[in-house]
């Protein structure tokens, strides 16, 4: 690559884009609008970036229809239910409370982009409130807001997420079991094995 043509410089960004549309800059928000908790009413999964001195993480987040609960205008919420135990994004957030959400909306060609500040709580009220069932987490992540921002769905059209003939087959990539053998040695023997718990914990053991 030619490092003539590095962009390193905000000059440079400038005289390459375009500054954003008037409109688009009026409409980002510091406070949740009636639309923001409608979309967040609906919202089913977010990636959650988080970072620290050790780099940048970025983790999926799901749950039933307004699993992140509005707790003001100024603050969102959502358990921690269990993953792989490695809790990346927790460690950094008793790091660097700085945050990105990006909200993904089954159908629709629009994103919602909420940057925050975020705090761990294992507050037994507010575990109650977001709880699933009778299922309580064991933390909360909370995050104060400090900007909204709805953002065009090109990327969904680029890509043909919703449309049925990029759904992708499991026979066309490597199962669970295939990953774990080549990248972390586990034995032959165990590969059958391991895609039918895999395949069972990833639909029942939710929580």
């Amino acid at each position: 690559m030619d490092d003539a043509c590095e962009i390193n410089t905000d000059a440079a960004l400038d005289d390459l884009y375009a500054q954003p549309a008037e409109m688009i800059t009026k409409a980002i928000s510091r406070r949740l609008h009636a639309h923001h908790r409608s979309y967040l009413a609906k919202a089913t999964f977010f990636s959650f970036a988080t970072g620290s001195v050790k780099g940048i993480d970025v983790s999926p987040r799901g749950g039933p229809p307004g699993f992140v609960h509005v707790i003001d205008d100024e603050t969102v919420a959502f358990a921690d239910w269990p993953g792989n135990n490695r809790i990346e994004s927790m460690r950094n957030i008793v790091q660097d409370d700085r945050v990105g959400m990006l909200f993904i909306f089954s159908g629709l060609e629009i994103f919602l982009r909420l940057n925050g500040r975020a705090r761990i709580s294992t507050d037994e009220r507010l575990l109650g409130e977001i709880g699933e069932g009778n299922r309580l987490p064991k933390s909360a992540i909370l995050v104060a807001i400090d900007e909204l921002i709805f953002h065009c769905g090109k990327a969904i059209n680029r890509s043909g997420l919703w449309k049925p003939e990029f759904r992708i087959e499991k026979s066309e990539l490597p199962n669970a079991g295939i990953l774990l053998r080549d990248l972390a040695g586990l034995p032959d023997s165990e590969v059958a094995e391991t895609n039918e718990h895999y395949d069972h914990g990833v639909k029942t053991d939710l929580y």
